[in-house]
């Protein structure tokens, strides 16, 4: 889809306008939606899950023991989007809630059998997908990219840490 740019879309004396098509933070925002979306095809309608049930279950099978809130840090999702994902996968028998003897107002999350399962049949399917992603890179790219990512994501948090 080609859009044309109107010259009606700014007032005389404004700022130059915002180009999306080269704006970091926008750009970094479709590939994420679409690399998401392209995962989620592959696991969603298999195992009837979408993007923050998936992210909870990796996360999850990652650690083995996680509470929700550590799931939330790790993730970078909101409590709420967490509580919703885990709920949904709990429903599914994805996943249990184990209470912290240390801490009564929360609990751990672990796989159940069957979320093992999935999470091991799951895992393969993001590899791969991950490596078709980057099959076009060499070598030093790839370790680029990687440096890259991690220097806008520490600079990225750095930014938006409270005073």
């Amino acid at each position: 889809m080609h859009l044309k740019r109107t010259s009606s879309a700014r007032t005389p004396g404004s700022p130059a306008g915002l180009a999306l098509a080269t704006f970091l933070p926008y750009r970094l925002s479709v590939v994420t939606a679409v690399v998401s979306d392209g995962l989620a095809r592959l696991y969603g309608a298999r195992f009837g899950i979408g993007i923050p049930e998936w992210r909870v279950l990796a996360t999850v099978g990652e650690f083995g023991a996680i509470t929700a809130k550590a799931v939330g840090r790790h993730a970078e999702m909101g409590k709420v989007k967490v509580s919703r994902a885990a709920a949904a996968l709990e429903a599914r028998g994805y996943i249990r809630r184990r209470p912290n003897a240390e801490d009564l107002r929360e609990a751990f999350l672990t796989l159940t059998p069957e979320g093992e399962r999935v999470y091991a049949e799951i895992v393969p399917l993001a590899l791969d997908y991950a490596e078709r992603l980057t099959a076009d890179l060499g070598p030093a790219e790839r370790a680029a990219l990687d440096g890259l990512i991690a220097a806008l994501l520490r600079r990225a948090r750095a930014m938006t840490a409270p005073p």
